[in-house]
């Protein structure tokens, strides 16, 4: 619902902060007042197209901002609408476009009578009406539709005509080959081959290090026997016993040095062949990385794409036949589901226009007529229709001329079906019609009211008597600028609104006296 609706420099309101209350609102004042400017506002935030003549005369811009709560979250939606230039959306204070804006009115707001947002003019929501009314099952069919595009998909993802199928078999089955010569297996090749590259492309000056290093330390006089010597001298022991100690340590560490170099100068031997073919392998694995991945494990991970798509174009006939059948399975039981549902469409059409016609005399609409059509082979295609008049045909609501009768049209739709938008804005609903329909009408929105916020634009005390709340909209003419306001009434300010809607004198005791009774009438048949 709507809390709270803020306006400024909107046509001839000035600045208003406005809560709404729940149920059903009724917004009445003198003709010209402004009432329809508040639906304008609301149709501003639900996405209307932003007129700047409804900009205030001295003004640079009006603003809408509406604080709204649905699906448990407080959402404040707001609308600038410049004198001059592009207007603004914003939804909690984010940019957003008109669009989006009218999106979320689908499932917020439902505008009735002269403005143009109405949801149930669409064709979907129309469709969706009359399944939730006739308890139409989609399950199976919206199943069946699912498994159809599925199998599509993978048909045609086996690849298009057979000589385009057999260029990719011909492309790929060469890939695959390329991959599986190469034989890889350790994603960390590369690395490996770099270091072993690096010791057989510097094998000969290692070699040369070692013999160098030997020469040092176990030649004559190298330092091997300098140390061992050193040793000898002070092996007597007395004050050099621990100084023996750790040249005993040195000299074996330097005869562990020694046997190392050894070692690796009998293994350090230059190998221009081994060289070659490690060099190759690196060649080989960047020419892969360069077709097939930025790493040898993304290379890996293609080749097994591959081989998986070969086996897809090598059984493409294979697969191809298992999909066509199970397709045609699919295609033979959505005929038949379809069939069902279009029976129940056309069983539940009928008997929605009798209900939704029923409801048209009390709304001054006594030779009105309603229509369902269903077409399609599912009857997808549905249309809500009217003939406000005897002897016009049927036609689509959206081309009904008339506003008023649209509304009415609307208001029974609406009180015949159980889902609607939380929010209902009704204007002109009571146009041409009076008395007893009048009364009709006024507890028709009472009824809705109990299930959602109703805010209606009305001429007639019989329609104002059935509000749970009344807004009263007010014009101050000045010398200079005319300023409408809106208050919420008090009981007694409501029954000297409603007395001046009924006689033009709010404060004659007869015209009371009759607010009064319609009132407690009003209340009455809501208990009923």
């Amino acid at each position: 619902m709507i809390l709270e609706l803020s306006v400024s420099n909107l046509g001839v309101i000035d600045s208003l902060a406005l809560p709404i209350p729940s149920g059903m609102i009724a917004l009445t004042g003198e003709t010209g007042a402004g009432k329809t400017l508040l639906v304008d506002a609301i149709s501003l935030l639900v996405g209307a197209r932003a007129d700047p003549g409804l900009v205030r005369p001295g003004a640079s811009e009006a603003r809408v901002d509406g604080r709204f709560v649905f699906d448990g979250q407080e959402t404040v939606i707001s609308r600038v609408v410049p004198a001059e230039g592009r207007s603004r959306a914003y939804v909690d204070g984010r940019p957003v476009t008109a669009t989006v804006l009218a999106e979320m009115a689908t499932t917020l707001v439902d505008l009735h009578g002269q403005h143009a947002h109405q949801s149930l003019l669409g064709v979907e929501a129309q469709r969706g009406a009359l399944d939730t009314f006739g308890k139409v099952d989609l399950a199976a069919l919206d199943q069946l539709r699912t498994e159809a595009n599925e199998v599509d998909n993978a048909l045609a993802e086996l690849g298009g005509d057979e000589r385009s199928r057999a260029r990719e078999l011909d492309l790929v089955r060469y890939q695959v080959d390329e991959l599986d010569q190469a034989a890889l297996e350790d994603p960390d090749e590369d690395a490996a081959l770099h270091d072993r590259e690096e010791f057989l492309a510097n094998a000969v000056a290692h070699q040369e290090t070692a013999q160098n290093a030997l020469a040092l330390l176990a030649g004559d006089e190298g330092a091997r026997d300098v140390m061992a010597q050193a040793l000898q001298s002070v092996a007597a022991g007395g004050p050099f016993t621990q100084l023996a100690d750790r040249l005993r340590s040195i000299v074996a560490d330097l005869d562990d040095a020694t046997d190392a170099l050894r070692s690796l100068t009998e293994e350090i031997e230059p190998d221009p062949e081994a060289l070659d073919q490690v060099q190759a392998r690196r060649r080989l694995l960047r020419e892969l990385q360069r077709k097939y991945g930025d790493t040898v494990a993304e290379v890996m991970e293609e080749r097994n794409r591959l081989a998986a798509r070969l086996t897809e174009l090598e059984q493409h006939d294979v697969v191809a036949a298992e999909l066509d059948e199970r397709r045609s399975k699919i295609v033979a039981d959505l005929v038949e589901e379809e069939a069902r549902v279009l029976a129940q469409r056309k069983k539940a059409a009928p008997l929605l226009a009798k209900a939704i016609e029923s409801m048209l005399p009390e709304l001054a609409m006594p030779n009105a007529k309603i229509g369902v059509s269903v077409e399609g082979s599912d009857g997808a295609e549905v249309s809500f229709q009217l003939a406000a008049n005897p002897g016009s045909p049927l036609q689509a609501l959206a081309k009904v001329a008339s506003g008023g009768e649209l509304a009415r049209a609307m208001l029974a739709l609406r009180s015949v079906l159980s889902e609607a938008p939380p929010i209902l804005v009704f204007d002109e609903v009571d146009a041409g019609i009076g008395g007893e329909a009048g009364f009709a009408v006024g507890r028709s929105l009472s009824n809705l009211g109990d299930r959602h916020q109703v805010l209606v634009v009305t001429h007639l005390p019989q329609v104002a008597a059935f509000a749970d709340a009344h807004l009263a909209v007010q014009k101050e003419q000045g010398v200079d600028e005319t300023v409408s306001s809106v208050r919420e009434l008090d009981d007694e300010e409501r029954l000297t609104e409603i007395a001046r809607m009924l006689s033009g004198q709010p404060d004659s005791p007869t015209a009371r006296q009759h607010a009064k009774e319609l009132v407690v009438e009003a209340a009455s048949a809501r208990r009923r």
